[in-house]
């Protein structure tokens, strides 16, 4: 190929062959027939091949000339969504963004954040609503779900927007009391705080450990839909929970909670689940970057 063909030749050539006439699609395009015919000599002299079959009454596209037509409808379609995706990024954020999470980390995470986003676009409405239960994206209308752990769903769409994992630790009265475990086993034999948030399995712990994935059937005289219920129960020396680093880590630190079987963590990264791409929606586009940026920021 001597030279680069041009865009614009190239979608005069699919035109011409569409038309099967330079004289339709001189009249279509508001030129002469002897530019049309200019232009796909110079695309031909470019290509070193012959792309068409002229009559007195009509053209037709050769082999080589499919082959061009072919690529050059996949280079104009890649142009046109390049130029959409360039022009969807420029456009502000606005209108109603509907939101939901689970009411622990909707409350001390997610509400905060949503505050500085409001601050940032204010032309978005944004409306966060906290569930305990599984929710219908489409059927109750949310654009956003923001939830912890993992994402089962094979329809939807999940980007994760921040690493976490959950960690077994109870009171200091509760282990002075009942003893620390040194084995995953002997949760068996433990008062465990049971958490029932969404669809997940409570009394069913699977934790990463030095051997792998191991699963332990926990029980215990307390359990509940909230997590924050839960981290008071262990606060009052109830039990032992599986809980969100993100959580309990301001109870570590200030020796209100003491971490048991370290080596022991369950995967719980935060993801933004949704029905559609990114690009489909700058309001939600904007604000899955924007939790990214200012969970990513707090956790470092």
């Amino acid at each position: 190929m001597k030279n680069t063909p041009l865009l614009e030749d190239l979608r005069l050539f699919c035109l011409v062959a569409q038309k099967t006439s330079f004289a339709a699609t001189a009249l279509e395009l508001g030129i002469s027939k002897a530019v049309v015919s200019k232009r796909i000599g110079m695309l031909e002299a470019a290509m070193q091949a012959r792309l068409l079959h002229r009559t007195t009454r009509r053209v037709s596209v050769t082999d080589h000339g499919e082959i061009v037509r072919q690529w050059a409808l996949r280079i104009l379609e890649d142009v046109e969504q390049m130029g959409e995706a360039v022009a969807q990024s420029k456009l502000q954020p606005r209108g109603v963004l509907r939101i939901c999470s689970s009411s622990g980390f909707g409350r001390n995470r997610l509400g905060p954040a949503l505050s500085q986003l409001a601050r940032q676009y204010p032309e978005l409405k944004i409306q966060l609503e906290l569930l305990d239960r599984p929710v219908d994206l489409l059927g109750e209308g949310f654009d956003l779900d923001i939830r912890v752990g993992v994402v089962h769903e094979p329809d939807l769409i999940a980007h994760r927007i921040a690493g976490n994992s959950r960690v077994l630790c109870a009171a200091p009265a509760y282990l002075a009391q009942h003893g620390t475990p040194s084995t995953l086993a002997q949760l068996r034999d433990h008062h465990c705080i049971v958490i029932r948030e969404r669809d997940q399995d409570g009394q069913r712990w699977k934790l990463q450990g030095p051997q792998g994935l191991e699963t332990v059937k926990v029980d215990g005289p307390l359990s509940a839909n909230n997590g924050e219920i839960v981290h008071q129960w262990a606060l009052d020396g109830h039990g032992i929970i599986l809980r969100s680093a993100w959580d309990v880590n301001s109870s570590l630190a200030r020796g209100h909670l003491v971490r048991i079987l370290p080596a022991y963590r369950q995967a719980a990264d935060v993801w933004a689940v949704t029905t559609s791409r990114l690009s489909n929606s700058a309001k939600v586009r904007v604000c899955v970057q924007f939790l990214q940026q200012w969970l990513q920021a707090r956790d470092a």
